[in-house]
């Protein structure tokens, strides 16, 4: 009657229609939305029991999960090829190899991808938890690919030192594997494992192919005003004295999911809120999408209280990876710019956890200017994402098959990249000129840049690094405090057990418990779930209530970054007011000498000066005997290297493309089979002439005719490649053509070699001015 009644009133409500019932209208609009009100009750209460049964599912997800052998979140087949525990320092990781797909295998003579799972609290997976990851572009591309995960439970005793070892010898392993592959292994760093990736090429620099740096954290106290306020955190709590209260706590083991806390208290309104909101409103299809996350995120894994304390008092508050250096414990020097092999640094603006500073500023902490940074032998290239999030970088598809996919096809371009920094710019390839050449959906060029860049992204100044260093003071003194009155009484009490019931009534494990099947109140929750899929009645989106519930949501999402700002920003006023006292700074001796031990770790890291360019590259117009016999090695190959080196140093913004690079890959792989260079050879030869041009360019020149072969003919040929590969990416610019022709013309003999520059040190001395060292790509 009443649904009659109101359709009655609505027909004679229309324009033109006879007022015959005009008192209806009132009626009928309060009885519609009577009705829109009792929809909206019976959706959300379906809603609400199917929310339910999700968190239901998470619960026991969890569980099953964590009872697994190895609990990960790997989307691959894969076997077992090392276990870390069986070696001389047993460690809880093991080596991988990913079982490639029957239809796509493996090419065994492209270089081995190897991705290392990052041990933040976390479970392993996230750098293969779908096919459009890492590891699926890697296999894509055909190159053998093999994953270092860990298990859920510490050995006992491990320390970080023993994970770094037992990395070098999961590489060793696989470079054994894949003796005919042309390069060493590329390997890939999520997040932590980034830095201990580093630490482990800085011990074993002659194991590792290309690096990847994805949102990996080396410049710790690196960051920006009114951002980034997760770096403050070690002052707020006064220093790592609690990293070392929870490891006794624990019994000598530190709970990953405190981590998991501290990465959730970044976003308020994500973890109380949004992400569980997105859920219920949408749970017809988010829940499987929400659980499949929860399976890793929600998978706390445990980290010896010896580990973490490293971690805290060496990296994160004392900053010595690069401030100061560090030193194993058989007193191997762990200094990043013994690493010789490119490394790729993959960050975002969008990345709140570690911030592009931090992923960064490692190299303005080693290198004072450009020259020194091109004359340690270092390739370091940096892509930036505008928008990203820290999790984005692992785990976006958009981000596997655009930027990690243009890596993977690009890589061999990087491992001969001249030393020196670089910006990985990506390009749709649409409408560019020889879009045959590009192999992948975008043209990846690699520009050269310099320190002023990285300056430019901001960064802390002398004040900042003094409140650092402050933190770093004091964390050493409360910890020393601690060690001296309270941590006897708390390790006297600590059990096995009591340490176990503390990490299960952590919220981050408690919640699953609640809601699980182990929880007798969840029992029917799954049988009402099935009775509400079975008459399931979804809401139409204009719904008013609907409508209502969203907008309430909103409103409590802007309640919550609201206090999330405010407490970010009465963090940092709280940190650069206190550290930048000058009264405490005093105390502990910061700016003055400082007593040589306050507690059990250096009260202080020792700055290491940044890198000076080597007395020889000074003087890059000289021609040493030495010298001189270089500029004529390496014939033909040697040549055409130089020349394309000469020519593309014209360009006003010089850039490594992968179109040149396609161009010369083609020429390589038609020479006699006997002449072909390994990958490494070509590295070593590119190198060799890129420092031979810094060091005399009119020599270099001079000396092309004696690299060629006496037949006209050949050298005609050599020109024409010159040509094909110079002309592969866009045209040339007036001086790149003019240099192009130059070139040719000495190749062919119709042109005197240059004459010849001063012969001794001493005569360029005399007038020797400041060369940047050559501004070139390889192709």
């Amino acid at each position: 009657m009443d649904t009659a009644l109101a359709e009655t009133a609505t027909e004679h409500s229309q324009p033109g229609a006879p007022p015959l019932l005009p008192w209806l209208a009132p009626w009928a609009s309060a009885f519609s939305l009577a009705q829109k009100a009792q929809e909206y009750v019976i959706d959300a209460g379906q809603r609400s029991l199917l929310f339910l049964d999700v968190l239901r599912q998470r619960g026991n997800d969890h569980f099953q999960h964590m009872a697994q052998p190895w609990p990960n979140v790997l989307s691959f087949q894969y076997e077992l090829v090392m276990d870390g525990r069986t070696l001389a320092r047993p460690v809880n990781y093991c080596l991988f190899r990913i079982l490639p797909p029957a239809d796509r295998p493996t090419d065994p003579r492209q270089r081995p991808f190897v991705v290392f799972d990052p041990r933040a609290g976390h479970g392993p997976g996230i750098g293969g938890m779908k096919h459009d990851s890492e590891i699926g572009v890697a296999l894509d591309e055909g190159h053998p690919c093999y994953f270092v995960g860990f298990l859920p439970t510490p050995v006992p005793g491990q320390t970080v030192e023993d994970v770094c070892r037992a990395e070098a010898a999961f590489v060793e392993k696989v470079a054994a594997l894949h003796p005919e592959a042309d390069g060493k292994p590329c390997l890939i760093g999520n997040c932590q494992a980034g830095w201990q990736v580093m630490m482990m090429a800085a011990i074993r620099p002659d194991l590792t192919g290309p690096i990847v740096l994805a949102g990996s954290p080396l410049s710790y106290w690196a960051g920006v005003h009114e951002k980034n306020p997760l770096r403050y955190l070690g002052g707020l709590l006064g220093g790592t004295w609690l990293t070392t209260l929870s490891g006794d706590l624990g019994h000598g083991i530190f709970d990953g999911a405190a981590l998991i806390a501290n990465f959730e208290s970044m976003n308020p309104a994500n973890t109380l809120w949004k992400k569980n909101y997105a859920v219920y409103s949408k749970v017809d299809t988010e829940g499987e999408r929400f659980l499949e996350f929860e399976r890793w995120w929600g998978s706390p894994v445990l980290l010896n209280a010896e580990e973490m304390q490293y971690i805290a008092d060496e990296l994160f508050l004392g900053n010595r990876l690069t401030h100061g250096g560090m030193t194993m414990a058989d007193g191997t020097k762990v200094d990043l710019r013994s690493v010789k092999s490119p490394i790729i640094v993959f960050c975002s603006w969008g990345d709140d956890i570690t911030p592009p500073q931090q992923a960064l500023d490692w190299i303005l902490d080693l290198y004072d200017t450009d020259e020194a940074l091109a004359a340690s032998g270092q390739t370091i290239v940096y892509s930036l994402h505008q928008t990203i999030g820290h999790l984005g970088i692992f785990v976006s598809a958009k981000v596997a098959t655009k930027e990690h996919d243009e890596f993977a096809r690009t890589m061999d371009l990087i491992d001969i990249l001249p030393p020196g920094l670089y910006e990985a710019v990506f390009t749709q390839k649409d409408g560019v000129a020889h879009a045959d050449l590009v192999s992948g959906r975008y043209l990846t060029r690699f520009e050269r840049r310099g320190l002023a860049d990285i300056r430019a992204l901001g960064g802390n100044d002398a004040r900042d690094d003094s409140r650092f260093a402050t933190v770093a003071r004091v964390s050493d003194i409360n910890r020393d405090l601690y060690d001296r009155t309270l941590r006897p009484l708390v390790k006297r009490l600590a059990t096995p057990e009591s340490a176990e019931w503390l990490r299960r009534m952590h919220p981050n494990r408690l919640r699953f418990e609640v809601f699980s099947d182990k929880n007798p109140a969840m029992l029917p929750v799954a049988r009402l779930a099935e009775a509400a899929r079975a008459h399931r009645q979804p809401v139409p989106p204009d719904n008013p209530f609907l409508k209502a519930q969203d907008a309430m949501s909103d409103s409590i999402v802007h309640a919550l970054n609201t206090w999330r700002d405010l407490r970010d920003r009465a963090t940092e006023t709280f940190f650069l007011t206190i550290y930048g006292s000058a009264l405490l700074q005093t105390a502990v001796g910061v700016g003055a000498t400082a007593p040589a031990q306050v507690g059990p770790a250096q009260v202080a890291p020792a700055q290491v000066a940044p890198a000076a360019p080597p007395p020889d590259a000074a003087t890059p117009d000289a021609v040493t005997p030495e010298t001189a016999e270089r500029l004529r090695q390496g014939g033909v190959p040697a040549a055409l290297i130089r020349a394309l080196l000469h020519v593309i140093a014209a360009d006003p913004h010089p850039a490594a493309d992968e179109r040149r690079f396609a161009a010369l890959r083609h020429l390589r792989e038609k020479a006699p089979a006997g002449m072909r260079l390994t990958q490494a050879q070509f590295k070593a030869l590119v190198r060799e002439q890129s420092d031979l041009l810094y060091r005399n360019e009119a020599a270099s020149l001079a000396t092309l005719p004696e690299l060629l072969p006496a037949d006209p003919a050949q050298r005609a040929g050599l020109v024409q490649a010159l040509h094909q590969v110079a002309e592969a990416g866009d045209p040339p610019t007036p001086a790149m053509a003019a240099r192009l022709e130059q070139v040719a013309q000495l190749f062919l003999g119709a042109l005197p070699p240059p004459p010849p520059s001063p012969a001794t040190p001493s005569e360029a001395s005399a007038s020797r001015t400041r060369q940047p060292r050559l501004r070139a790509a390889t192709t």
